[in-house]
């Protein structure tokens, strides 16, 4: 196979800081420490700079384990996962997806196998279906914002003071709000669904500030945040907090706010599929995101967000956060089987879409 100079590139830089791993395409491999005794195979839509230090890390409680990631969008990854149901056979041993009503489905489908986790002791109910569909993090949708190019005055600490923000100031904005296309992000759609339970009057306000300013739309957490680190957007809408805080650390002028009238809290999933053919070592894996070291990994190194610790230096928002009412977690169970209803979805996506202008060229 003819490797890309970005493969290359990405193999140097791996190898020149030590790291026992190699990459090909969205695929990283990381070596065993010491003589390979089994491959883990992780199918994500997860950052891999968001999980290389959990995968670092289990590798020093397994070090004859070599692990395999692959890099999905969370389309993407629903449908294969889907594919491999219905024939029988996959390469994944474990599902990780931000889109936990995607895992949701696909459980409910008889694609996932249960695992009574012995860690799952020490996590929120609301992370928990039926032992099939774990949740391993803790991530506020946030908003993010250039402090180069947005006045202390403008800064949006609500929904309605956003949407307010956007009828104030309308040409100031146009076309500088990013915010994820649903049709073709599965997060986008989870958050766009919840936002529009959570608060129906307050959303259909935002929407509509939205049109006139003509977002931005964009597939993705990490190409919403390049187009406010490269000057594109000024303030970008239901961020994960992980992948916002990520982008902070190495930028600070990409400030973020934790919502103060509501904040929508989703807990990543993970799942052990029936076509696994590493059960029992999937099952350590995810015994060990859930695990207070796995937790705490996740924290420091990985994710960044705790239900149970303050919100990270430099974010502004509620200090508590879950105590106040003002986190409203997304739980992972049967009501979400409601987003994944074809014609539900189909019509959420078209009315929104009808609000929702044309991405800037």
């Amino acid at each position: 196979m003819r490797a890309t100079l970005a493969t290359l590139c990405a193999l140097a830089l791996l190898l020149f800081a030590g790291v026992a791993s190699a990459v090909e395409g969205d695929r990283v491999f990381f070596k065993s420490k010491q003589a390979q005794s089994a491959v883990l195979t992780i199918h994500a839509a997860t950052d891999l700079d968001a999980m290389r230090p959990l995968v670092l890390d289990f590798q020093q409680i397994a070090p004859g384990v070599s692990v395999e990631f692959a890099d999905y969008v969370t389309n993407d990854l629903f449908r294969e996962a889907e594919q491999a149901c219905r024939q029988g056979s996959g390469p994944g041993d474990i599902l990780l997806s931000s889109s936990v009503d995607q895992l949701v489905k696909l459980a409910n489908d008889g694609c996932a196998l249960q695992h009574v986790s012995p860690e799952a002791r020490s996590a929120p109910a609301w992370a928990d279906w039926r032992e099939e569909v774990y949740g391993f993090t803790f991530e506020p949708a946030v908003f993010v914002y250039d402090s180069t190019k947005v006045p202390p005055g403008d800064v949006p600490h609500t929904h309605d003071e956003l949407a307010n923000l956007l009828r104030r100031e309308p040409e100031v904005y146009r076309g500088r709000i990013g915010t994820y296309d649903v049709a073709a992000s599965g997060i986008g759609y989870l958050l766009a669904f919840n936002d529009a339970r959570q608060a129906p009057t307050i959303y259909g306000r935002l929407l509509e500030s939205f049109s006139r300013a003509e977002a931005v739309k964009r597939c993705c957490n990490a190409e919403v945040l390049g187009e406010v680190a490269n000057g594109n957007i000024r303030i970008a809408y239901n961020i994960l907090g992980s992948y916002a805080y990520a982008a902070y650390r190495k930028n600070p002028n990409l400030k973020i706010v934790v919502p103060r009238d509501y904040a929508l809290i989703l807990s990543r999933g993970v799942m052990i599929p029936t076509t696994t053919g590493n059960r029992d070592l999937a099952a350590r894996f995810l015994d060990y995101l859930l695990s207070e070291r796995g937790q705490r990994v996740a924290r420091e190194q990985a994710f960044f967000f705790s239900e149970k610790s303050p919100l990270p230096d430099g974010v502004d928002g509620p200090a508590a956060l879950m105590e106040s009412g003002i986190g409203r977690p997304i739980r992972i169970g049967p009501a979400l089987l409601a987003a994944q209803d074809r014609i539900l979805r189909e019509r959420f996506i078209a009315d929104w879409a009808s609000l929702i202008a044309k991405p800037l060229n």
